[in-house]
């Protein structure tokens, strides 16, 4: 599965997710022990949307990050986007579901015009996309620019990241690698889908190199930080100006 490029990329990870979605958030919860709710309020704490903000959540999955949304700021338009529809049918039945906007849409090529956003959050995205660098930049074009004194609108990503080495390493190895799969096929049925996921956080790049990503695309005030012992990241940064040309960046 690592090996696919392109869109036979794109319509194995749409096929995946489909199929686990009635228990994807179920899974989350189990192999985070319940952490990712506090990954996610935090991320949106660091969106700092302004009241009457208009937000995105893109991979939306079946949407925790747009309910955090409008949980942190209920007056604020919520856009829930995935590329899965099984994932969307979910979100949409939740509580509260009909106050989300729900599209389907591909991260590579969203149907927004420029600079609709005040804030793009995801979770979960980016290491499953077929292009970061082209993602970045389309979270980038519909992010509100700078304007009348007010600051560009904000990017969060939360994101699994590879682990440093260390002593814990052999722990977080046996978890992703021995805990996760058996965990998934038990739970969801789907233990190729449990086998894909840990093997996209060490084959994505540093919490330093999405960092540089970001900045070639030409995000400002950027930064990160770590939890769940190293092996997630929550990135923030600005826009500030029109997109510019992806540079080369590193890799790991």
């Amino acid at each position: 599965m690592s090996h696919l490029q392109g869109e036979a990329r794109a319509r194995f990870v749409r096929q995946m997710f489909g199929r686990i979605a009635s228990r994807y958030d179920l899974l989350n919860r189990i192999m985070t022990l319940g952490r990712d709710q506090g990954w996610r309020r935090e991320a949106v704490r660091r969106l700092e949307l302004p009241a009457n903000g208009i937000v995105l959540d893109l991979g939306a999955g079946t949407g925790d990050l747009a309910f955090e949304a409008l949980r942190q700021r209920p007056e604020s338009l919520v856009v829930a986007a995935d590329f899965t529809p099984e994932m969307i049918a979910v979100g949409r039945r939740r509580p509260g579901g009909d106050r989300i906007r729900w599209i389907i849409a591909d991260a590579l090529q969203l149907p927004f015009g420029d600079g609709v956003f005040d804030g793009v959050v995801s979770g979960f995205l980016l290491r499953n996309v077929g292009d970061v660098q082209r993602a970045l930049t389309e979270q980038y074009r519909v992010l509100r620019p700078p304007r009348r004194g007010r600051d560009g609108g904000r990017i969060v990503s939360l994101e699994t990241t590879p682990p440093k080495r260390g002593l814990l390493r052999p722990l977080i190895n046996f978890h992703f690698h021995q805990v996760i799969p058996r965990l998934g096929a038990w739970i969801s049925g789907d233990p190729e889908a449990y086998r894909y996921l840990p093997s996209t956080t060490e084959g994505f790049v540093t919490a330093e190199a999405l960092l540089a990503r970001m900045a070639a695309v030409g995000f400002k005030a950027a930064g990160f930080v770590r939890r769940m012992f190293g092996t997630v990241a929550i990135h923030w940064a600005q826009r500030v100006g029109r997109a510019t040309p992806a540079r080369e960046v590193p890799q790991r």
